[in-house]
């Protein structure tokens, strides 16, 4: 193979951070593979390999320089891309390059699909998801009989001219094959899923004698734990008949054990062939999944089956490439309704939604409901209004939540308090918020550990007793979660979790001075089904009696019950038993997707980072129920309101085609 200067510039960018050995590597394979390629295909090929690896579901031959920018690309680079951009077409000249309609090189590593440029295996994973959500999409809609009746009694008429929107959710998704329901922090999304389980069990009993087979899950075991609980206790309040509430599940799987996960490789049990047996699968927290998940899920979804997705839109996207909730959701704000689904509405629902119609409607959007009214955060919550901020980019407006005092937030300046993090480890920054009517005030990690010592049983008291006790202690610590938006660094949660440690062990609360001791929490990072562990679960280790009332060391987590049963229980387990585990005093705010705290504490860096995106801020806040504490130099917080996430992708453009 021929000496090329340009490959040997390009061994160059890992060092600067720019490209991963492996973008270089794939960059080398690409040239050994055709050596008329042309100059600039290896080239490209490294930077699709990166912006998958970024989220990027492609690269956008359309939009490239805000990319060479942030990778100060070499005035050689930027040339030759300008070349390449100015003719697409000119790429396909290799064998390496396919187009969508070509037959000759359906091999090709690479497809070119107008102005984006794939990797193949992700073009095909979009192609897949496109087609398979736009063939629901055209299924004739159908209202059930009986559908405005029953709604009405899940959803008495209230007074007032704003719409229902749980309702109108529910009413989309009871005539669709097809539904996404959004929304924010508290505005009611599993509460309208069990309305909906409800409302289609009701209509289906009342013409069959065979309920829907209905199946839940969630992208992480935190999240489907969240959600069983959360279902399980609303269910016994809904409106409906006792066979129906009978035939409600509260059983909630994670994607990868409803599939069907097999070890060591990227294919499933449920496939196109062997597809899930069900009539309708919800899904929740479905900002988490990629677009290779999502591929997954609707091969195995028989095709007379009903999908919802439940999601807030503007939460951090999945870790792995793809924005798929934030890509159907894309016009959910001003709804877009066309004349038919608003009188559809008005019919059936009584509620008014001519302020959403556009003359630009298309067929996704009849299919798209979002909440807007959140039930956590009334209209005098900092959280909320600081949630709503940051969403919307207002960095005037976030200055001013987080500098004047609040109830809920409190925000604290790194620089000019060096002992900041010590005082919210121990006491939560108690005293950094202003006082409540109610006397509550935020707690730290002193609080859980302390009752831990407190609450302890006797030796003698019983496995009974010691299950009470674990799960109170696992509530207590519950109650305070350090946030933080990188893995590695003194300000990621390596660093803080070992900062964390070392004050709690100087205030004699731990003794971390060996690996294992009472009262280390730890976060489970990988699915280990022989434990019936998940990733995502969290763990406190503590001190319980064996059969001779011998006290050993074991983690406690509280799990969900056995099918049938809806309360959770506590399952203790070895230390030298858990696989891949890490101590979680902080946790990644990607990792608390699907998790609420009483109090949120984030920690940001001291220098910007590429990571620190809006929507990882609002993800953070939203973790918070009662109180929001923010460390961070004001000057990041500003660039990090104004640094939204765009993930490149040609999967919304399957959709924009209006009726």
């Amino acid at each position: 193979m021929r000496h090329d200067a340009r490959l040997d510039l390009l061994d160059q960018a890992p060092e600067r951070g720019t490209l991963r050995a492996l973008d270089v590597a794939f960059a080398r394979f690409l040239a050994a593979q055709d050596a008329h390629a042309p100059a600039v295909l290896p080239l490209l090929g490294a930077l699709v390999s990166r912006q998958q690896a970024d989220g990027h579901l492609c690269l956008d031959l359309a939009s490239w320089e805000p990319l060479a920018d942030e990778f100060a690309w070499p005035t050689s680079w930027r040339a030759l891309v300008a070349t390449a951009t100015a003719d697409p077409a000119s790429l396909t000249h290799s064998i390496l390059v396919a187009t969508p309609d070509a037959g000759d090189h359906a091999g090709s590593p690479l497809v070119l699909d107008g102005h984006r440029l794939y990797l193949r295996r992700y073009w095909q994973h979009e192609q897949r998801v496109a087609q398979a959500i736009s063939l629901r999409l055209i299924q004739s809609p159908s209202a059930p009989p009986q559908l405005a009746e029953q709604l009405a009694r899940l959803f008495p008429a209230e007074a007032g001219d704003l719409p229902d929107w749980q309702r109108i959710a529910c009413a989309l998704a009871a005539r669709g094959a097809f539904t996404v329901i959004t929304g924010g922090p508290g505005t009611g999304k599993t509460t309208t899923v069990v309305r909906l389980l409800g409302l289609l069990q009701t209509l289906q009993l009342d013409h069959s004698s065979r309920p829907l087979r209905i199946r839940l899950a969630a992208p992480t075991g935190k999240a489907s734990a969240r959600l069983q609980a959360s279902i399980s206790a609303q269910i016994a309040q809904l409106d409906v008949d006792s066979d129906v509430r009978a035939t409600i599940p509260s059983q909630v799987d994670t994607l990868h054990r409803l599939l069907g996960a097999r070890p060591d490789t990227r294919r499933f049990r449920h496939d196109r062939s062997h597809p899930l047996h069900l009539d309708v699968l919800v899904i929740d927290e479905a900002s988490m999944i990629d677009l290779e998940m999502m591929s997954a899920v609707l091969a195995a979804l028989p095709e007379d089956a009903r999908l919802v997705l439940l999601g807030d839109k503007d939460q951090l996207s999945s870790v792995e490439a793809g924005a798929v909730l934030g890509d159907l959701c894309r016009r959910a704000e001003s709804a877009h309704y066309n004349p038919a689904t608003a009188e559809w509405l008005r019919q059936t629902t009584g509620d008014d939604v001519n302020a959403w119609v556009r003359a630009d409607a298309a067929p996704l959007d009849q299919h798209v409901a979002m909440l807007r009214h959140s039930h956590r955060f009334g209209a005098d919550s900092g959280i909320g209004m600081l949630a709503q901020a940051t969403n919307e980019g207002d960095v005037a407006k976030v200055r001013q939540l987080l500098r004047r005092s609040q109830t809920d937030i409190a925000w604290v300046n790194p620089s000019a308090e060096p002992q900041r993090l010590a005082e919210l480890v121990l006491d939560g920054g108690a005293r950094r918020f202003s006082a409540r009517s109610d006397d509550a005030s935020p707690q730290g990690y002193r609080h859980y550990l302390e009752w831990m010592r407190q609450e302890r049983p006797r030796a003698d008291a019983g496995a009974a007793a010691f299950d009470a006790w674990a799960r109170s202690v696992l509530q207590s610590f519950g109650r305070f979660q350090l946030l933080c938006a990188l893995r590695q660094g003194p300000m990621g949660a390596d660093g803080l979790n070992r900062q964390v440690a070392d004050i709690l062990h100087r205030a004699g609360l731990i003794d971390a001075s060996r690996e294992w001791y009472e009262g280390r929490p730890v976060l489970v990072t990988r699915n280990d089904y022989s434990l019936g562990l998940m990733n995502g679960d969290v763990g406190i280790a503590l001190r319980v009696p064996d059969e001779l009332g011998v006290l050993h060391l074991r983690v406690a987590f509280e799990v969900a019950g056995t099918a049938g049963d809806t309360a959770t229980r506590i399952r203790f387990v070895l230390p030298s038993r858990l696989g891949e585990r890490e101590t979680v005093y902080a946790m990644t705010v990607h990792k608390s997707q699907g998790s609420e705290f009483e109090h949120a504490a984030l920690v940001l860096p001291d220098e910007p980072n590429a990571v620190l995106t809006r929507e990882l801020l609002y993800t953070g806040i939203t973790r918070a129920r009662r109180w929001f504490s923010l460390q961070a130099a004001m000057s990041i917080v500003e660039q990090t309101v104004g640094q939204p996430v765009y993930r490149h992708s040609g999967l919304h453009a399957h959709w924009q085609v209006t009726e």
